[in-house]
Order: C-alpha cells, then structure tokens, then sequence
C-alpha cells in the first residue's frame, strides 16, 4: 500500500513538473496571435525620430525586431533581428521596448507567452 501511494505521489509530482515546463514555453503559432488594442501604425507613426546619422546618409530600409508578447500583454526580450544601421536598429528597438501592453495570444484557451517579429520600415520623405 505503501509502494502505491509512493508511486502515485512521483506520477503526480511528474505531471505538476510536465506542466510547469510547459508554461514556460515560448510559442511561435497560436490559436490566437497576440495584437495591440491600439492603432499599431500610428503609434509608430508618431514615436519613430527618424536618426539623423540616417538621414544625413540617406539610409532607408526595413528593421526586423523579435520580442516576446507575455501572458500579461506587456512587451519584452526585444532583439533586433536585421537591421540597417545609422541608429535606426536602435531607434526601432526604442520604440518597440515603449510599446503599450497587447492582448495575448492564446493557445487552448489560456494565454501564454508568443514570439513575434515586427518590421520597422525606415522611408525619408521629401517636404
């Protein structure tokens, strides 16, 4: 009797071990996909400076910045994942860092923790 409930102790203490694995995973596809509640384009529409070490060099280009969107919404693990150099990479990860919290992916009905790459496209234009 002893061995029985030693044994369905370990099954139990495995299962709560598989599962807390599992809530630290980190998912690229979900049931739902993690978005702002905010207008995302016009947010960085009006947070991006654009760098001067760019201007002046006429750099254009697209910056690529994976982060992590947590069960919580907020924003974090920010990477750039290509760039273009002339402060821009680090103007995009400024920007991206500041964002407001998102709505969650979920994935069975529960939220959990998402990676997600967003492209910063960099575009001079003339006055």
């Amino acid at each position: 009797m002893k061995q029985l409930l030693l044994l369905v102790c370990v099954l139990l203490a495995i299962n709560v071990s598989a599962q807390n694995a599992r809530n630290d995973s980190i998912y690229s596809h979900v049931d739902v996909m993690p978005k702002p509640d905010y207008d995302l384009k016009q947010y960085l529409d009006l947070n991006i400076k654009y760098p001067e070490a760019a201007r002046t060099h006429d750099i254009e280009g697209r910056v690529l910045i994976k982060f992590v969107v947590y069960e919580s919404g907020r924003i974090g693990n920010c990477t750039v994942v290509s760039g273009i150099g002339h402060g821009c990479d680090e103007e995009a990860l400024r920007v991206v860092k500041s964002m407001p919290q998102w709505d969650p992916g979920e994935k069975d009905g529960r939220a959990v923790k998402v990676y997600f790459t967003l492209p910063i496209v960099f575009k001079l234009v003339d006055y």
